[in-house]
């Protein structure tokens, strides 16, 4: 024992080691320290803009709304409501839901660049989210009729493609929506294939498919193409619609029985990649979820599954909270409840039905009685134009 101990002395000596450890000064990496004193900047001038805003401002920088006409001057009714509210979107449509004849907002592609840019000219900052819903196959705002290309394939057959060709197809795809102006696009559908008699996902080939690894491949083929033009993706519809029999559009749809906890593993893989810009909730009501309210009313769906245990926190869209599913609940739960739940984006079409067209004001002096009751609370609606800043630093 005695010579094992000499020998590890003689060994230490020879070494020129100490048997104390040696003080050693770490390395200060001065672009670290550069970047998180940035991020700090940005957070607290986020805060500050924010708090800044009037309440009508605030409650505005939640709405994304749907409105009449292929233009948008200095006066109209939406160029108003744009930059009186500070409203987050607008979304367009080609088909006109009041006179069928004639479009909506989408009637050619010169048109739809003047629009567009009309619309940013409305807004404070130039970075109003301008949406539609360009998935491919049969849902495909921008139309061959209309001057477009409106040839990209429905999701169910992008994998008979090459990879190369899919990312080409993507592209373009991205490409065509920003030289028009439009910057956001509710795309690409995560939802998996696995009801064959699924009447609004699987019938119209708007998945790629059972496979949630392949699902969450293409999806972020799709999300990647949009970012490389300028355009932000709204991956839809959270927590899965694949396995349902009904559509949403039209009325209540319960997924209780059918729907599987794989359905979720698209939004993981994709949350785990940094790929997702925002999420869009469906109406679906799952009673393994939330035994009370549908998904978009549901903050044991939003602010517990996808925030908490799927670790996405960044901005959250509903779907149009004027479909038949919701249409049980009055404007003013809808807007109580989505609220409360953790959305940050309130969408409202104006184009499923004549009758519930709603106005932006309206929309706004009913969120404004309730956060004056107590029944909104302000810190949400600050939380998310927190999450809406911060997205609008993409575009």
């Amino acid at each position: 024992m005695k010579i094992t101990n000499l020998a590890l002395l003689v060994f230490l000596a020879l070494s020129g080691c100490t048997t104390e450890p040696k003080m050693v000064t770490p390395r200060i990496d001065k672009n670290a320290i550069e970047t998180l004193q940035e991020d700090k900047k940005k957070e607290v001038l986020i805060i500050e803009d924010v708090v800044s805003k009037t309440l009508d401002e605030k409650i505005g920088s939640m709405l994304m709304v749907g409105f009449m006409g292929t233009t948008a001057p200095q006066g109209s009714q939406i160029c108003n409501d744009i930059y009186n509210y500070n409203l987050a979107g607008v979304i367009l449509f080609d088909v006109n839901p009041v006179k069928h004849s004639e479009p909506k907002n989408i009637d050619n592609k010169e048109q739809v660049r003047t629009l567009t840019e009309q619309l940013q000219a409305c807004s404070r900052d130039g970075k109003l989210l301008i949406s539609v819903d360009q998935e491919g196959g049969g849902v495909q705002r921008l139309k061959r009729k209309y001057g477009f290309y409106g040839k990209f394939p429905k999701a169910r057959d992008v994998k008979r493609k090459s990879e190369v060709q899919i990312r080409t197809e993507y592209f373009k795809m991205g490409e065509e929506l920003n030289s028009v102006g439009i910057n956001y696009n509710l795309a690409p559908v995560v939802d998996l294939a696995i009801n064959k008699r699924n009447k609004i996902i699987y019938k119209y080939g708007r998945s790629f498919g059972s496979n949630p690894k392949d699902v969450a491949k293409y999806s972020s083929i799709f999300i990647s193409a949009m970012r490389n033009n300028g355009v932000l993706s709204a991956v839809k519809h959270f927590p899965g619609h694949g396995s349902s029999l009904g559509d949403t559009h039209k009325g209540f749809v319960d997924v209780t029985n059918l729907w599987q906890k794989k359905e979720l593993e698209p939004y993981r893989i994709l949350a785990e990649q940094g790929a997702i810009d925002t999420v869009m909730v469906a109406h679906v009501f799952n009673k393994k979820i939330d035994a009370e309210y549908p998904a978009t009313l549901s903050a044991k769906t939003i602010n517990g599954l996808l925030r908490n245990d799927i670790g996405f926190d960044g901005v959250v869209i509903t779907d149009d909270l004027q479909m038949g599913a919701i249409g049980n609940y009055s404007l003013r739960d809808r807007l109580r409840l989505t609220i409360g739940a953790g959305n940050d984006i309130l969408l409202f079409g104006n184009q499923l039905s004549v009758r519930s067209m709603v106005s932006t004001q309206n929309l706004v002096d009913t969120v404004k009685e309730m956060v004056d009751s107590g029944e909104v609370s302000l810190d949400d609606i600050e939380r998310s134009n927190e999450r809406m800043e911060i997205l609008k630093q993409g575009i």
